[in-house]
């Protein structure tokens, strides 16, 4: 109910502002929403929508999988750690915008620049909570498991994998949200397509409407998958402790 209200609230905000801005600066939630109609009905909206998709599905399947594997050698052996800490840092407090440009100077304005830049973004983010979840595993398991000669896929399969499950979850929803954003940065300054294209097409003429159809559609569309697939799956990530 109070989700409702919230929403309500919104909607009345966004439309006293359109009628003491103007239309030109604040369209109307009803003009909004006729430009949303028209785009999905010529097709572009879904198009633009799929292709960002499909480009946030690749960097984080990427920038996860790197992230992970990464983050939990780290977190084992001391001299990884130490080894790959200054780079770690480097990329934490290396600008996304930086890294974008110089992929797309080095590798030219093609999918794989834009992919790998948006991956490389994610990854520092993803090592930290995987290497502290690391350290963070119970040494009394990992005993546990020795003392009973559990082989090393099992070990790792049964005792270590349900701690890290809540840090893995904790840095997927952190790094969908990162990519996000990234993502339509990387349009913007060198794919012909996507929802950051889009935007960036829109801006270019003024057209305000167009702006918010594709950031609203977006928005709702992350708003979806963070609901149906993100949060359950970090609840059921962290259910074992609740039961422990």
């Amino acid at each position: 109910m109070l989700r409702l209200w919230s929403f309500a609230t919104f909607l009345a905000s966004w439309w006293v502002g359109s009628l003491l801005a103007g239309e030109t600066l604040l369209p109307s939630p009803l003009t909004v929403l006729t430009a949303i109609v028209a785009e999905a009905r010529s097709g572009a909206l879904l198009f633009n929508l799929g292709v960002t998709l499909l480009r946030v599905a690749l960097a984080f399947a990427l920038a996860m999988s790197l992230g992970t594997a990464l983050g939990y050698l780290m977190g084992r052996v001391r001299a990884a750690d130490r080894f790959g800490d200054p780079w770690l840092i480097l990329l934490l407090n290396l600008p996304a915008l930086v890294v974008i440009v110089l992929a797309y100077i080095w590798a030219g304005l093609t999918e794989t620049a834009a992919i790998a830049a948006i991956a490389i973004n994610k990854l520092p983010n993803a090592v930290v909570t995987i290497r502290e979840g690391t350290r963070a595993l119970d040494p009394a398991l990992d005993e546990m498991a020795r003392v009973y000669a559990m082989p090393r896929w099992r070990a790792f399969r049964h005792v270590v994998l349900p701690q890290l499950a809540p840090f893995i979850a904790a840095a997927a929803r952190s790094g969908l949200s990162l990519v996000w954003k990234i993502v339509l940065v990387a349009e913007l300054l060198g794919r012909p397509n996507g929802v950051g294209f889009e935007i960036g097409t829109a801006f270019q003429l003024f057209d305000i409407a167009r702006i918010l159809a594709y950031a609203l559609s977006f928005a709702a569309l992350v708003q979806a998958i963070e609901t149906l697939l993100v949060q359950p799956f970090e609840r059921r990530a962290s259910r074992w402790r609740r039961h422990a």
